[in-house]
């Protein structure tokens, strides 16, 4: 008999695999995990290939299984369509933590777990509220529960920077799209979207 079957089922959308080290370490003991990676929004294609790649060694590590969804940039290109100038945190912000949450609140139910969850709110970046209150509502109406976590708390964040540094991660400087690179920050506009 499997140790993880009395455990409730956990599907958690995975941002990064610096931001998923502590979260699946706090949860893992409570529920069996599942981590889902799905970030159409990450850019340029290195990038992605880059953060996916750190996301397998923390999966491996943390002995749960990883499951990689189709990437669809042009899909999410059109969900924010119209918003690409809104500054960081603004109304494309909100659309792109809807938009993902959503496929992985449809991938849990397709897929028969209990409850999802989020890495993002681990991020001192990110507004908690708002990711949690999508998560509630678009697992709500799939008949599934979101696990409302402020995973920074408690020393969280710090956490996940220690880990990153043991499993020697690539720890990113801006969140994911084009259109939050940092002006530090070149991001070649080749190959950049699929």
């Amino acid at each position: 008999m499997n140790e993880c079957s009395h455990k409730p089922k956990l599907l958690m959308h995975v941002c990064c695999g610096p931001c998923a080290t502590a979260v699946i370490e706090r949860v893992v003991s409570r529920f069996d995990v599942t981590c889902f990676w799905y970030n159409p929004n990450i850019e340029p294609v290195a990038e992605y290939e880059r953060r996916l790649a750190g996301m397998r060694t923390v999966a491996e590590f943390m002995g749960v299984p990883l499951v990689e969804a189709e990437r669809d940039a042009p899909s999410w290109e059109r969900a924010i369509a119209g918003w690409e100038a809104e500054p960081e945190g603004g109304r494309r912000c909100q659309i792109c933590f809807e938009y993902r949450l959503r496929r992985a609140a449809e991938y849990a139910q397709a897929h028969d777990m209990d409850y999802v969850a989020t890495t993002l709110t681990i991020s001192p970046h990110k507004n908690v509220q708002l990711i949690n209150s999508l998560g509630e509502i678009l697992t709500e109406a799939v008949g599934l529960k979101f696990l409302s976590e402020v995973w920074r708390k408690q020393g969280g964040f710090q956490r996940s920077v220690q880990l990153s540094k043991q499993l020697n991660l690539y720890r990113q400087n801006y969140c994911g799209c084009r259109y939050s690179v940092p002006s530090s920050v070149a991001l070649c506009r080749e190959g950049a979207s699929e």
